[in-house]
């Protein structure tokens, strides 16, 4: 059985790709919505790539080659069969604490006008744009609402932070805002946060980094299916 492993690392490959786009949400833990198509037609290649992988195995006469091909070359199929069984999650808490904020003066001036009525939802990143960019202060007198998942930070501080992904989950940035007067939730919570903009710092400094968000309400929820912000 050792020289059907190529087909069978392709079969499983394959097949976790399929079941991550065909079957459910899960592929937009790694890519954006948009690249859709392209998982459904790579899986489906390697699922055929298999097939004819194995009957070209069955037709050759290889018994010599396979009875000295090393054992361990099975572990390869493990990575696979774990995709296949236990996707990984999303990216969290863990990914963003990693990267170090820097921000730079640049980019500030007035931004569009916001649509009128409260609580206003924004993403994290529109929401930061604003507060640390914005010359107009549009935020200002406005009653906010962000959604992401809980970071931790030094002295008790907590964030609702959210991942920015371009392509996919290898490009991923973070944005996120330090929540005041509330009490934090366990890290990688997803939580709704209601409150009014906190401004401090200059315009484009590093000290208007991060943003803050003075807390009227947070409330627990579920994380959604496409956890990334885009561009």
């Amino acid at each position: 059985m050792r020289r059907y492993g190529p087909a069978l690392l392709l079969l499983l490959t394959g097949a976790a790709v399929l079941r991550i786009t065909l079957f459910g949400d899960l592929y937009l833990r790694y890519v954006q919505a948009g690249l859709r198509p392209y998982l459904i037609v790579s899986g489906a290649t390697l699922i055929l790539l298999a097939a004819l992988t194995a009957v070209l195995t069955q037709s050759r006469d290889d018994d010599h080659h396979h009875r000295h091909g090393p054992r361990t070359a099975w572990l390869l199929t493990l990575p696979a069969l774990a995709l296949l069984l236990f996707p990984p999650p999303a990216l969290g808490s863990y990914s963003a604490g990693r990267e170090a904020a820097q921000r730079a003066e640049q980019g500030i001036g007035a931004f569009p006008a916001l649509p009128s009525g409260d609580p206003l939802t924004l993403t994290v990143g529109e929401f930061s744009s604003r507060a640390i960019y914005d010359s107009g202060r549009s935020l200002k007198g406005r009653t906010l609402r962000l959604t992401g998942f809980v970071t931790h930070g030094d002295d008790g501080t907590w964030y609702v932070t959210r991942l920015l992904v371009t392509c996919c989950a290898a490009d991923a940035t973070t944005g996120k805002a330090e929540v005041r007067n509330a009490d934090a939730l366990p890290a990688d919570t997803w939580v709704t946060v209601t409150g009014t903009w906190h401004p401090k710092g200059a315009l484009g400094s590093d000290a208007a980094w991060p943003p803050v968000l003075d807390a009227t309400a947070v409330k627990q929820i579920d994380q959604p299916a496409d956890p990334y912000e885009k561009p």
